[in-house]
């Protein structure tokens, strides 16, 4: 599914907020009667705040259609399992112009959208133009008054790839490791004042991927040294800067072949009992 994150408190279900997974779970429940009664989804990534996806990954464990097809228009076949993309083109009437289904399927044994998944991967766009960003770009695109440098920001990001306790750069929760392995971190000019960054690694800690973005942008534009975030990185100290949730993007979610789909999600789950939030 995709969905721009701009007027949503984040993913996760919260009591009075409008959030991606609200109002999702409501229009799953407006089915036709007996079709499907599909519990709590799952999710690969719960993005926060104002972070936005374009290939977010989910699932969802629901009871086979048991009766008859002749009670409802959409056809059900012999595993009681309903007409996918009829209910993709049902669900997305009933859904806000701001989150889309994109594609549905009935997915292979031991499949975890959270557990499975071996690799995410973001995207944040950044604009150092001197007025600020394009209208028609702001609101998945952070404005930065300075001039950047994509040189300085690679060779500080290049220090920073690998598996290694991540805590200068993540929000402590209670429970949650901080260890991961970042597998890439790479800037580019895509225009004159646009900068892009893809961020790839097996999985995030909290605010992981916006904070190394906010550290990494104040070397960029020569405030900080080459070597700042690196040495940060060292200290396990959260000291850095956030970059606004705004400019952020869920862009991709790997999967391993359907044959070790169970046993990646058994050894996540040995490994982690709390959820990637960037």
């Amino acid at each position: 599914m995709s969905y721009d994150g701009t007027n949503f408190s984040g993913w996760a279900k919260q009591p009075g907020r409008r959030t991606v997974q609200g109002v999702l779970e409501d229009t799953l429940a407006k089915q036709p009667p007996g079709v499907s009664v599909p519990r709590s989804v799952v999710v690969a990534g719960r993005t926060d705040a104002g972070v936005h996806a374009a290939a977010q990954v989910l699932h969802l464990d629901a009871q086979p259609f048991a009766g008859k097809s002749s009670n409802t228009r959409i056809p059900v076949d012999e595993r009681g399992v309903p007409d996918l993309e009829r209910m993709r083109h049902r669900w997305n009437r009933h859904l806000p112009a701001d989150v889309r289904v994109l594609a549905a399927g009935v997915a292979p044994p031991g499949f975890d959208a959270r557990f499975s998944a071996v690799r995410r991967h973001y995207l944040y766009r950044v604009s150092d133009a001197p007025w600020g960003v394009d209208p028609l770009h702001r609101h998945h695109t952070l404005a930065w008054g300075r001039p950047l440098s994509v040189d300085r920001l690679n060779e500080a990001s290049a220090e920073l790839l690998g598996l290694h306790d991540f805590a200068a750069f993540c929000k402590h929760r209670e429970g949650g490791t901080t260890i991961r392995e970042l597998q890439r971190l790479v800037w580019r000019r895509t225009a004159e004042y646009s900068v892009e960054v893809e961020v790839s690694a097996d999985a995030f800690c909290h605010s992981m991927v916006r904070s190394l973005v906010g550290a990494l942008l104040t070397v960029g534009d020569g405030r900080r040294d080459v070597a700042w975030p690196r040495q940060q990185l060292g200290t396990g100290v959260r000291d850095s800067a956030v970059a606004p949730a705004h400019g952020l993007t869920l862009v991709a979610v790997d999967y391993p072949p359907d044959a070790e789909l169970a046993k990646r999600a058994e050894q996540t789950r040995n490994v982690r009992t709390s959820d990637s939030v960037s």
